[in-house]
């Protein structure tokens, strides 16, 4: 069992790795053609479909296409019109490949990312330093850890590995979030980026700002370069003089 699947790996790296070198090959051919006139590009186009013409009417099968040919053909469409140079398969298959291709970007752009975990002998410190220290909440946990350890944690970091109920800092309960929420929804804003991907895999960023307390979205904008400047500008244009807005929130 050990056996078959080392050998299944090792096919599928060289599957790999050939699939990258055809997928060179491409490219270098893409970049020598952009040298040649447009004459001589049209010539050699028309001289192919000749060829190709001679090829169908034979009605030979063609080879399955493999990973490369399909990533280079779904690249290659966005260039031309493609539908009437397309023979080898429907029109349907091609666009298949092109959403698989999409599918695979997007999981690539959505893979999580984030700090790994402090170590575990820190994180069962954090919790005696809270369970022995009620009154101490993260920010002062996360002093103390620098202060007397020279470890440096951000209080949220903190945050997360001491109980619900002693979060606030100063020994005392604070009002619930959806209490505060609940009393001041007609002030309050909510927004957020998110990110989407076009046809042609360009990503884009999406800035939309909600009233809290009508659900109603005030405001949505679009770039692909957010920046502090474009992102201040936005708020500008939502916030204004009549308005009684007085906290901005950001969705997690």
């Amino acid at each position: 069992m050990a056996l078959c699947r080392a050998m299944s790996m090792q096919t599928a790296s060289l599957r790999l790795m050939f699939a990258l070198v055809f997928l060179l090959q491409d490219a270098v051919r893409f970049l020598l053609l952009g040298t040649r006139s447009s004459a001589a590009l049209k010539a050699e186009n028309l001289f192919l479909r000749k060829q190709l013409a001679l090829y169908l009417e034979r009605k030979a099968k063609p080879r399955r296409a493999d990973d490369a040919t399909r990533l280079s053909l779904a690249l290659l469409s966005r260039l031309f019109v493609w539908k009437d140079a397309l023979v080898i398969v429907r029109s349907e298959t091609l666009i298949r490949w092109h959403r698989k291709g999409f599918r695979l970007f997007w999981r690539y752009k959505s893979k999580r990312l984030g700090r790994p975990r402090i170590p575990g002998k820190l994180r069962e410190l954090t919790r005696k330093m809270a369970k022995s220290n009620p009154t101490w909440g993260e920010e002062r946990i996360a002093a103390e850890m620098l202060l007397k350890l020279g470890v440096r944690l951000s209080a949220r970091t903190v945050r997360r590995y001491i109980p619900k109920d002693r979060r606030s800092g100063n020994g005392r309960r604070s009002p619930r979030w959806s209490t505060f929420v609940r009393n001041h929804a007609r002030a309050i804003l909510a927004c957020d980026f998110f990110v989407t991907v076009t046809a042609n895999l360009r990503v884009l960023y999406v800035l939309a700002v909600m009233e809290v307390g009508s659900r109603r979205i005030v405001h949505v904008n679009v770039t692909a370069h957010p920046t502090a400047a474009w992102t201040l500008q936005q708020f500008r244009e939502v916030i204004g003089c009549e308005h009684a807005w007085r906290f901005l929130i950001h969705l997690p």
